[in-house]
């Protein structure tokens, strides 16, 4: 009786401390409640402003290294407001733990984005510009959130802020652990095992050429290009309810590996 009642005992413990760890997943995935703060930074070296929307979860207790994502928006027409376009996006981040810095790159005076001649040298000077902003806005939360993890920083661009994103990771890639562009289409993508590079596509536009790597490359780099039949406009808030789950889970994939 003793040896059956110790193995009826053994098998409740293995239960419970399966039902446990099932528990700790399971806690692990659960949305938190986030907030949204915006500030306005500015640049003296450039006299610059730079409107920055903050998206993150609101919690107790600040988050041990919690990761920061910085997310730079599709053009808009220098009409502002785009950074909080891409709200499924933001939001969905921050309430899976992470910090989130959307910068505003566009302001009403400046000059708008060429649409001719080669846009790989004509949009150079408005590349340029959303990563100094980039690389400003990185400066000054590791001054005033310095327990924020900027080592393992991850950016995401759409469309022209996808230009952006991979702008900034060939010029400082030292500074980026990962990015993800959403279907950028002209600054080729770095070819390199560092930062990681994973790009979203849409299933309406091709890139120029040279912009995405070979399967050589990939294969080389580590890089990912993943397909879908998202179109381009539809990936901010325009993207229907089934494809934000779609984006939101490839992004959340991506980052979680």
């Amino acid at each position: 009786m003793n040896k059956i009642y110790f193995q009826i005992l053994l098998s409740l413990f293995l239960i419970s401390c399966s039902n446990n760890k099932k528990s700790n997943i399971q806690a692990s995935n659960t949305i938190q409640a986030f907030k949204l703060d915006s500030l306005e930074l500015f640049d003296k070296s450039r006299n610059r402003k730079i409107p920055v929307a903050i998206y993150h979860p609101v919690i107790a207790e600040k988050i041990n290294k919690q990761q920061v994502v910085i997310f730079s928006h599709g053009y808009g027409e220098n009409k502002g407001g785009d950074n909080r376009i891409y709200s499924y996006l933001t939001e969905n981040l921050a309430s899976k733990g992470y910090f989130v810095i959307s910068i505003q790159h566009e302001l009403p005076t400046d000059d708008l984005l060429p649409m001719d001649g080669d846009l790989k040298i004509t949009r150079k000077p408005n590349w340029e510009r959303g990563t100094e902003n980039i690389l400003y806005a990185i400066n000054e939360f590791k001054k005033t959130n310095p327990e924020l993890d900027f080592k393992h920083l991850t950016l995401i661009g759409h469309s022209n802020g996808g230009d952006m994103t991979a702008l900034f990771a060939t010029k400082y890639p030292k500074l980026v652990y990962k990015i993800i562009t959403m279907d950028n289409r002209r600054m080729p993508l770095p070819r390199t095992n560092h930062p990681k590079v994973y790009t979203l596509r849409s299933g309406n536009y091709q890139a120029d050429e040279g912009v995405l790597p070979t399967e050589q490359e990939q294969k080389k780099y580590g890089m990912t290009v993943q397909f879908t039949a998202i179109n381009h406009r539809d990936m901010d808030n325009d993207a229907t309810s089934e494809e934000r789950r779609i984006l939101n889970t490839y992004i959340e994939d991506y980052l979680s590996k």
